[in-house]
């Protein structure tokens, strides 16, 4: 049983690949499950006196195991050797009929239990298959194929491979499949990008941030079924959850895990926080399991038991001799700073009136504000760099705490990454948050989801975009007016206003709804057979109205209506 069954190492289980229902079986297994089939299932087939260690065939026991056949299928010799020698060096053997006469050989199977007993045949259709490796099979080498044993390990690290959403949400059914590294999703107002964001950290974390998703009243199910991508890059086998309608609930996903998510951060569009720690998060180490939501007010100012607030921290890191993590939030903002205001920097602590605390202060190149009083699109790069620090920070104690490394991983969701920034912002906060990992530990990767309606946030993608690693999700409402997902292509459009009318944002024109309205209105008249000088007139006073004097349709509208008598 060690060694043909003990197939992963760490275990205390042997696998038994030819049992129909339950293949793993407990370590006590050759003593008594073993022993029992020796003793009762073929007991007819040995000579063996009870008690005894003295073992013997029974003149007859060929025929004793040729009635034990299911249903009279003779053994199929190749599965058997494939598993026997699947950590064997084969290189002497052409192929499967080669390794089965290896295998009686080997074991000592005569020509009368050959033929009575085994199927030396090869199916035709192995022959098509490469079978053979370069290398030894290993644990590591099966573990993403086959269920893990009862004791495993669940492996760390884990990051979103894939979401399907069916009978829930805007749509009937949203397959959802984020990158390893960068997933920007796009669309509409109340399509379900904040939806799918959601239902993203449930899958991860097993728990809701706010409300949970409601089934559709008209959907005969109505389940969420995800993949966790371990470390390894393999997706681990599916899981499905159904809604419980009885009981109107969501059952957790989180139990009897292959695979657990890495440390997972969720800047929520309202100012709140969803942190999620597989070992544990707290202030000071206080461990605590799982996942949490931090409202906007207790992100700035604390959370009785949990954390600090930004207002504290950032204080007491400040102060603190060995300046951690206070050099990491410093590096944070400076990758994050803004263009227009320079490199934010952290200032000299100040007092305000009616309040007892030493607040921080935000130093740009217009002066030092302190954070309480600093413009929502500063407040909102401040607590998602805080939270960032916070989380990576309690994580290491927490590992400490525990006796475990710290991961290697990390998930960040962000609702609507436009919230509040201006568009040179916009512009550049994208490709700055990809890199903030390195900020907080070198190894550190990153899966990042993003979700925005800014053509500024996804055209600032073109410098780090890699469709190897990264993914453009867009929703959009299909002709039978459902809800639609699409993995688009990248494609570099260079101009903003070229993104504003691409298949992502799909204006018609990069102006006015106004502007474009003349402009389409002009056009179709370019198109008639039938225009006259007056239908001329009318759209050339609409185009003057809406249009800048520079704008580049004019010299083909000029051309057109001086033909027909109009100056302009």
């Amino acid at each position: 049983m060690d060694t043909h069954h003990k197939l992963a190492p760490a275990s205390n289980f042997y696998f038994q690949p030819f049992r129909s229902n339950k293949h793993w079986l407990k370590h006590d297994y050759p003593s008594s499950g073993l022993q029992a089939i020796n003793t009762q299932t073929f007991r007819s087939a040995f000579i063996h006196d009870p008690g005894s260690r003295t073992w013997a065939w029974d003149r007859s026991y060929l025929t004793a195991l040729e009635e034990k056949l299911i249903r009279g299928r003779k053994i199929p010799a190749w599965a058997l050797v494939a598993w026997l020698y699947r950590s064997k060096d084969c290189n002497e053997e052409k192929d499967l009929s080669m390794l089965i006469l290896r295998f009686r050989n080997e074991y000592h199977i005569t020509p009368p239990e050959c033929e009575r007993l085994f199927d030396t045949r090869v199916p035709e259709d192995l022959f098509r298959l490469a079978i053979f490796t370069g290398s030894r099979s290993h644990w590591d080498d099966l573990r993403h194929t086959i269920e893990p044993p009862p004791d495993a390990i669940p492996e760390r690290g884990g990051t979103l491979a894939f979401l399907h959403v069916h009978g829930t949400g805007p749509a009937a059914d949203m397959v959802f499949r984020p990158a390893r590294r960068l997933t920007i999703v796009t669309g509409d107002n109340g399509l379900g990008k904040s939806f799918l964001m959601d239902c993203a950290w449930w899958a991860l974390t097993g728990n809701w941030a706010s409300h949970p998703a409601l089934p559709a009243l008209e959907a005969d199910e109505v389940y969420i079924e995800f993949g966790i991508r371990g470390s390894a890059g393999f997706p681990e086998e599916k899981s499905r959850i159904d809604y419980d309608r009885n009981r109107h609930e969501w059952p957790p996903p989180s139990r009897g895990r292959h695979t657990i998510p890495g440390l997972i951060v969720y800047a929520r569009v309202d100012g709140s926080f969803a942190v999620w720690d597989p070992i544990g998060s707290g202030s000071g180490g206080a461990v605590v399991q799982g996942s949490f939501v931090l409202s906007n007010d207790q992100v700035w100012h604390g959370r009785s038991g949990m954390n600090e607030g930004l207002i504290r921290d950032w204080v007491k890191w400040q102060n603190s001799p060995s300046k951690y993590p206070f050099q990491e939030l410093a590096n944070v903002l400076q990758r994050l700073s803004p263009p227009d205001l320079g490199e934010l920097k952290a200032g000299e602590t100040v007092r305000i009136p009616q309040d007892p605390r030493e607040i921080p202060t935000v130093v740009h190149k217009y002066g030092v504000t302190p954070v309480l009083y600093a413009s929502a699109g500063i407040k909102r790069i401040l607590a998602l760099s805080y939270l960032m620090v916070w989380a990576w920070s309690e994580h290491l104690i927490a590992a400490k705490l525990a006796g475990r490394p710290p991961e290697d991983r990390m998930v960040v969701l962000v609702d609507e990454m436009e919230a509040h920034l201006h568009p040179k912002w916009q512009r550049s906060v994208l490709p700055a948050l990809s890199s903030i990992s390195t900020c907080l530990e070198p190894d550190l990767a990153l899966q990042l989801l993003v979700a925005t309606h800014s053509p500024l946030v996804v055209a600032s993608a073109e410098a780090i975009f890699d469709s190897e690693e990264d993914a453009l999700i867009h929703l959009d409402v299909l002709e039978s007016g459902e809800v639609g997902m699409e993995d688009v292509p990248f494609t570099k459009y260079g101009e903003v206003s070229a993104w504003l009318t691409s298949p992502i944002f799909q204006l018609k024109q990069a102006r006015s709804r106004e502007a474009e309205g003349a402009i389409e209105e002009a056009k179709l008249l370019q198109m008639k057979e039938d225009t006259t000088r007056m239908d001329v007139e009318r759209v050339s006073n609409m185009l003057t109205e809406h249009l800048p004097s520079n704008d580049r349709f004019w010299p083909r509208w000029v051309a057109f209506a001086e033909g027909y008598g109009v100056e302009l």
